[in-house]
C-alpha cells in the first residue's frame, strides 16, 4: 500500500505543478473585445487607445469587434454568454450597465450579477449645451427659460438609451420640465441639428461637443462635475451655476463573463492599470476630455460597486419619466 500512496502523492504534485504554468500562460492567443457601439465614436477611440497598450503588456493582440444595436444591450448579452476564459471581454458603459434595466424590461442580463468586472477605464464629463443663439447667458437663465417656455423648446438626443438621452432625462427631472424631445440616430446628427439651430438644447459628453463650443457654433451652460474640466476650463460647473443636483459623468469599463477565473481577471486588470499609468496614453486621453480614475477606482471591486450604484440611480429616474 505504501508505494501506491506515494504514487498518489507524486501524481497530485505533478498535477499541481502542471497547473501553475497553465494559469500563468494566459493569454496564449488573441483576445476579442466586444464594443457595443459603432466604430469611430469617442468610446471606440478611447478603448482602441487603451486596448493597444494592454495588448503590448499581455503579449497578444486585442481584436475590437463593434456590435451596435439596442442601446448596446445586444452586444453585452452576447458577451455575457461567451466562454468565461478571458478570451472574450466587453466594454460596458453607463447605458449598458446602469440605465438598461429601466429601459429594457426584457433585458437578457443582470448588470450587477452576470459579469466579472475587470476595471473602470475612464469617465467623461457631461455638458449642457444649446444652439448658439439660445436666449440665456448662463445656467441660471437657461433653467429659468426652460421652466417658463417648456412648450417652445426642443431637446435633441442621440436615441433612447444613449448617454445624451439618459443624462438629459435626469436634467429635466431635476428642473421639473417636460419639453419636446427629438431622438436622432446617433450623436453626430443630433449635434448637427443643434449647430443648424433646428433644435434648442441637449446634454452630451465633453469629447463630442468641445470642438463646437471652441468654434462658437454651440453655447455651453455647464459641465456636470464638481470641478471644472481641464479640457474646458472656461465653462463653469453646474454647481457654480446653482444646479448642483446635476452632477453626472459618462463612463466606460471592461467586463468579462461571470465565472472568469480570478487570475485571468487579475492579469487583464493589471494590463489596464499599466495602460492608464502610461504617460503617452494618459496625455491622449486627457486631450480627448476624459478623466482617468485613480488606482483604487480601477479595481474590479470598485467597478462592481459603481454598477450597483448606477442601476440604483438611473432606475427610478427613467421609470418616472416613462423611459
Amino acid at each position: 500500500m505504501k508505494p501506491i500512496g506515494t504514487a498518489i502523492v507524486m501524481a497530485a504534485f505533478a498535477l499541481a505543478a502542471g497547473a501553475i504554468p497553465a494559469a500563468a500562460a494566459f493569454p496564449e492567443r488573441a483576445i476579442t473585445l466586444i464594443v457595443p457601439f459603432a466604430a469611430g465614436g469617442p468610446g471606440d477611440t478611447v478603448v482602441r487607445l487603451i486596448g493597444a497598450h494592454m495588448a503590448r503588456t499581455l503579449g497578444q493582440p486585442i481584436v475590437v469587434e463593434n456590435v451596435a444595436g439596442a442601446g448596446g444591450t445586444s452586444a453585452i448579452s452576447r458577451g455575457a454568454r461567451a466562454d468565461a476564459d478571458g478570451y472574450t471581454i466587453m466594454l460596458g458603459n453607463m447605458g449598458t450597465h446602469g440605465a438598461a434595466p429601466a429601459q429594457y424590461p426584457d433585458l437578457k442580463y443582470n448588470p450587477a450579477k452576470d459579469f466579472a468586472p475587470i476595471g473602470l477605464m475612464v469617465t467623461t464629463p457631461i455638458m449642457i449645451v444649446a444652439r448658439k443663439t439660445f436666449p440665456a447667458r448662463n445656467l441660471r437663465e437657461f433653467v429659468d427659460y426652460l421652466r417658463n417656455n417648456q412648450d417652445k423648446v426642443v431637446e435633441a438626443h442621440a436615441g433612447v438609451g444613449s448617454v445624451s438621452h439618459t443624462t438629459c432625462t435626469l436634467l429635466q427631472s431635476i428642473m421639473g420640465t417636460k419639453t419636446a424631445r427629438v431622438a436622432y440616430r446617433g450623436t453626430g446628427p443630433s449635434i448637427n441639428d443643434l449647430i443648424a439651430e433646428h433644435v434648442d438644447f441637449g446634454c452630451d459628453q465633453i469629447v463630442n461637443v468641445a470642438p463646437h463650443i471652441q468654434a462658437g457654433t454651440l453655447k455651453a451652460f455647464g459641465v456636470a462635475t464638481a470641478k471644472r474640466s481641464a479640457a474646458m476650463k472656461d465653462v463653469p460647473t453646474t454647481r457654480e451655476g446653482g444646479l448642483q443636483e446635476f452632477e453626472v459623468s459618462a463612463w466606460i469599463a471592461l467586463f468579462a463573463p461571470k465565472g472568469t477565473p480570478q487570475h485571468v481577471v487579475g492579469k487583464l486588470n493589471d494590463a489596464l492599470v499599466k495602460a492608464l499609468d502610461d504617460e503617452g496614453t494618459r496625455a491622449r486621453l486627457l486631450d480627448l476630455g476624459s478623466e482617468i480614475p485613480d488606482r483604487a477606482g480601477r479595481a474590479p471591486d470598485a467597478l462592481q460597486e459603481l454598477v450597483v450604484r448606477e442601476v440604483a440611480r438611473w432606475t427610478p429616474v427613467l421609470k418616472a419619466a416613462g423611459q
